[in-house]
């Protein structure tokens, strides 16, 4: 799982890099699809019950599950891309939220919010703590910020699948739900909204929108429970640092 994991954080950072003014949501496609063959891998997400692309490309207001087309990046969106692969019978899964060009301050902050989330419950992912524990660390720290937390869609352990049990839902209360032990591997991802926590699907059947159309960033990382403490097998160890304009809003 560490190198399933390792390559699509690679994968992540070069699409990440390509996520600039101009660009098309295919292209980031297809470059994701190339560069996990590459890797000796399959990228999960084709054709996975039905789903007919490498990636998910989710764009402002969409939530999760977005198709990548021929939408051209422009200048102040914001830009999720969530990422899975299977190499040697195992899965990694992950996702970020890239601002385009130059952004406005509101959306920088809502992107960055989303991953010190991410943060804090990746911290909680700890053997003898409770699932809750993980969803509360989300919830509160969004909603201290004024956000809300999307409640259709959760995280999930993973494997030598992409959705095993159990659900790890982004809200919670803390001491409650199963315990975690070492050995699991979670798949843990907030996703936030600036304005009301309802969605709906497209006609598409897979792409989830905000039902006020207002932004929402999503992030994801996989970590293993050892018995040191969470390692998150997505985070690249020579990964750059995050973008400073996202740091400083």
């Amino acid at each position: 799982m560490r190198a399933a994991g390792q390559l699509v954080g690679r994968v992540l950072q070069e699409l990440r890099r390509m996520a600039q003014p101009g660009v098309t949501t295919l292209e980031i496609n297809d470059a994701a699809d190339k560069m996990i063959r590459d890797g000796g891998a399959y990228p999960t997400f084709k054709n996975y019950n039905g789903f007919p692309y490498s990636i998910c490309a989710s764009v402002n207001e969409q939530v999760v599950h977005g198709f990548p087309s021929q939408y051209k990046l422009k200048d102040g969106d914001i830009f999720s891309i969530d990422v899975g692969a299977t190499l040697d019978g195992f899965v990694g899964d992950t996702a970020t939220t890239v601002p385009v060009g130059e952004v406005a301050h509101d959306l920088l902050k809502l992107i960055r919010v989303a991953e010190e989330s991410l943060d804090l419950a990746i911290e909680k992912c700890r053997a003898g703590n409770h699932l809750g524990d993980i969803g509360f660390a989300v919830q509160q720290h969004a909603e201290s910020h004024g956000y809300s937390i999307v409640r259709e869609y959760v995280g999930h352990g993973i494997g030598r699948h992409m959705h095993e049990d159990p659900q790890i839902p982004n809200y919670g209360r803390p001491g409650k739900g199963p315990k975690i032990r070492t050995g699991y591997v979670f798949a843990v991802e907030p996703m936030i909204n600036i304005g009301s926590h309802h969605t709906k699907t497209l006609k598409d059947g897979w792409t989830v929108v905000t039902v006020d159309g207002k932004p929402s960033a999503h992030v994801e990382h996989t970590i293993a429970i050892t018995e040191e403490g969470p390692e998150v097998l997505t985070l690249v160890k020579e990964a750059v640092s995050a973008d400073s304009k996202i740091a400083a809003a």
